[in-house]
């Protein structure tokens, strides 16, 4: 989402056209272009190896949301191991006309659903037939919509959902959230958050997650 936006002067950050590697699940050392997008920073595979290991690996059922997707590094991770549906939203051209090649050369599209579109507006206005049990925050950093994102999305969180997030600063999540992992890779942030007052915590529980 709006990636020229981000600090580009920052560690990881890609200028033109790279690759990037799913790590595991069904489409393990499968290897997808980057978007040619001023700024765009998929998360490393360091940092998204920790992250799965505290999401237990596999996803099975499970329904996520990446909301700003980029390159889909955590998006089409969280499809290969095995969520029942994957949402992506992204707002730059390029990116999304990226997604939409992986999407087809992974053949993911009964699994992956692309849209195009602002993020802060799909909070807002969202309303998915399945509430989400992981969703991924990796905003531009410059834009602080970090604080913005976790106080819309509850209205869209499973009971049991976890949200993980990534920032250039410590964590310092709003009141109602509670940091369950955190760890940091050079000058990146990044953790694992539950909500105590999802909007959905009265449904059907979803399937368990660590």
């Amino acid at each position: 989402m709006t990636r020229p936006a981000r600090n580009t002067s920052g560690p990881g950050r890609i200028r033109g056209s790279g690759t990037l590697r799913i790590i595991g699940g069904q489409w393990r050392r499968r290897t997808l272009a980057i978007a040619p997008v001023e700024g765009l920073r998929p998360t490393p595979d360091r940092v998204r190896e920790t992250l799965f290991n505290w999401l237990g690996q596999y996803l099975d059922g499970l329904h996520c949301l990446d909301l700003f997707a980029g390159s889909g590094a955590l998006g089409l991770e969280a499809a290969s191991r095995g969520a029942a549906q994957v949402t992506l939203v992204e707002n730059d051209p390029t990116a999304m006309r990226q997604l939409q090649a992986h999407c087809e050369t992974l053949a993911a599209g009964r699994t992956v659903r692309l849209l195009s579109g602002d993020a802060l507006h799909f909070l807002r206005d969202a309303q998915p037939e399945h509430a989400f049990d992981v969703v991924f925050l990796d905003p531009p950093y410059r834009l602080d919509l970090l604080p913005r994102c976790l106080d819309a999305v509850p209205r869209l969180l499973a009971a049991d959902a976890r949200v993980y997030v990534e920032d250039a600063a410590p964590l310092a999540p709003p009141a109602g959230w509670e940091v369950l992992r955190e760890d940091r890779a050079g000058q990146v942030f990044y953790g694992l958050l539950k909500c105590s007052h999802p909007a959905s915590a009265s449904s059907t529980p979803a399937p368990s997650i660590r």
